[in-house]
């Protein structure tokens, strides 16, 4: 289930959204070397291990741990890994960017990215696999446009048919949460993905509600998207 479009245009350049592609696509070619396909070269200390959170909470690990909770989330597994994580993050980031502003949403994706690997670590503290990827933060954007914009049109394409159909963002992102709950992946942080979610809904409430977040709403219905 992929989203091409989302019902939600923004009047202004959501440039938060746009940086953030970018900064991913970057470090994920210059930890590659320039390559498309191959292992990680030159950040793979930069991933995130639970159980080395956990000791480093405890006091008995590497203090550096800690950092990794952040750099984790700018780095891809594989180019279908960055490519998937970008489309989610171009469709849905720029309608959240506007609701949020720049600077707000720059600190809440850290943030709801924060949250997602807590979550991680709290499922499994013991866990040795490195957990990297920018899905777990954006997943705090998709929650975030589920409370914002649950009725709004989503265009997407369900592999391998190709032809695209809308969906309102509550049927899709409610189908996409209850998959991460639900479905066991294998290889995927299903849990990062749900605390992430989870956190960017938390947000909204405590800032109020999507009325009160929806006060000075720049961003447009794009009435274009078939029903």
């Amino acid at each position: 289930m992929i989203p091409i479009q989302a019902g939600r245009r923004t009047t202004t350049t959501a440039t938060v959204t746009l940086t953030l592609i970018v900064l991913n696509t970057v470090i994920f070619f210059w930890d590659r070397l320039g390559a498309i396909a191959g292992p990680s070269r030159v950040f793979a200390d930069l991933a995130m291990r639970p159980v080395e959170v956990v000791m480093a909470l405890q006091g008995a690990g590497d203090k550096f741990a800690m950092a990794t909770v952040l750099t984790s989330m700018f780095l891809h597994g594989g180019f279908a890994h960055l490519l998937f994580n970008m489309i989610f993050l171009g469709t849905f980031g720029q309608a959240v960017e506007s609701a949020f502003g720049p600077p707000r949403f720059a600190l809440y994706y850290l943030f709801w990215g924060v949250c997602a690997a807590a979550a991680h670590v709290f499922v499994l503290p013991g866990s040795d696999i490195p957990m990297i990827g920018a899905s777990g933060a954006i997943g705090g954007v998709l929650g975030v446009y589920l409370l914002l914009y649950p009725a709004s049109k989503v265009q997407i394409v369900l592999l391998p048919f190709p032809l695209p159909f809308s969906v309102r963002a509550w049927i899709m992102l409610g189908a996409w949460f209850l998959w991460q709950v639900f479905v066991r992946q294998e290889g995927v942080a299903n849990w990062a993905h749900v605390g992430g979610f989870l956190a960017g809904m938390l947000t909204v409430l405590i800032m109020g509600g999507p009325k009160a977040m929806l006060k000075h709403d720049t961003t447009q219905e794009d009435h274009d998207l078939d029903d």
